[in-house]
């Protein structure tokens, strides 16, 4: 049911959802920040994923895609998966307080000097990535030197949660850009102007092509891809990595993606982000439904 057409009993009902589920997000942003960061992490992972079901998910993905795994290993990540989860969450809500927390941070990896040369020449930039680590790192990072970085977000079906989060997401980086045809030519006529935008492709979309994630089917959005051949844009795979501190980051640019086709683009994305989920299996949001089966 559209929003605006919403009943009072409908709005009422988002209303009080709202206030059980921003609670833990505003008691927890009352602490002291290096307080609040593992205090969302210790709530998220102790409470709320076990009447989620989110370590159940977790587990399941696990015994799917890579059942080798020691159970004391599973049993770990049963755990720290939705503890970084809840540490990222209270870190975008945190805004200023955060980009203050990264300013001393720089941008590592092989793929720094393909981005300064495509901010210098006016090239437009796709940096592409995944719920890993807290993505919205590598924003806050790219946009302190390089400018605004424009992101696509899901608006939320709850209205009033929807507002702060949208606010929160803006609060890192603008322009953000509501999915749907109005924010999809706005976020297409930014990139066209030699800017910067951010999206995040390790969702399933049932009409994504059937790409490889773990030696196993995972649909795919190609839309980086193709918009990155459309316009001629650099593709950059972007990870901020979570140090072993659990608060610092190391934002890191790979080496750009060739463009050949958009599957084929795409493909070697995905290889990219299971390379770094090997690497640090804790820091991929292994609570996603990634490997759904066609109906």
């Amino acid at each position: 049911m559209p929003n605006d057409t919403l009943s009072l009993a409908a709005r009422t009902g988002q209303y009080l959802l709202n206030l059980l589920m921003s609670a833990p997000l505003f008691l927890a942003l009352m602490l002291p920040y290096r307080w609040r960061v593992p205090a969302m992490g210790w709530m998220v992972s102790r409470i709320i994923a076990p009447l989620a079901g989110y370590d159940k998910r977790v587990r399941e993905n696990l015994a799917l895609v890579w059942p080798e795994l020691p159970q004391t290993e599973i049993d770990r990540l049963a755990r720290a998966v939705p503890d970084n989860f809840g540490r990222t969450l209270i870190e975008i809500y945190s805004g200023a307080t955060f980009k203050r927390h990264v300013a001393g941070t720089d941008l590592t990896g092989p793929g720094v000097p393909a981005l300064e040369e495509a901010c210098r020449t006016g090239r437009p930039v796709i940096l592409v990535s995944g719920h890993f680590g807290n993505h919205d790192s590598v924003r806050a990072t790219v946009t302190r030197k390089y400018g605004d970085v424009g992101a696509l977000f899901r608006p939320l079906d709850n209205i009033y949660f929807n507002r702060h989060w949208e606010k929160a997401l803006s609060g890192i980086a603008t322009p953000v850009f509501p999915r749907g045809r109005r924010g999809l030519a706005a976020m297409v006529k930014f990139l066209r102007g030699g800017n910067i935008i951010a999206l995040l492709i390790d969702q399933h979309v049932q009409d994504g092509a059937k790409l490889r994630f773990f030696g196993h089917p995972a649909r795919t959005s190609l839309a980086a891809a193709e918009m990155a051949l459309k316009y001629n844009a650099l593709l950059l795979p972007a990870f901020g990595v979570r140090s072993p501190d659990g608060i610092t980051f190391q934002p890191t640019i790979q080496n750009p993606i060739p463009h050949s086709s958009a599957e084929e683009m795409t493909q070697a994305f995905n290889d990219r982000l299971e390379a770094m989920t090997r690497q640090h299996p804790e820091q991929w949001f292994w609570v996603h439904r990634r490997w759904k089966k066609d109906r």
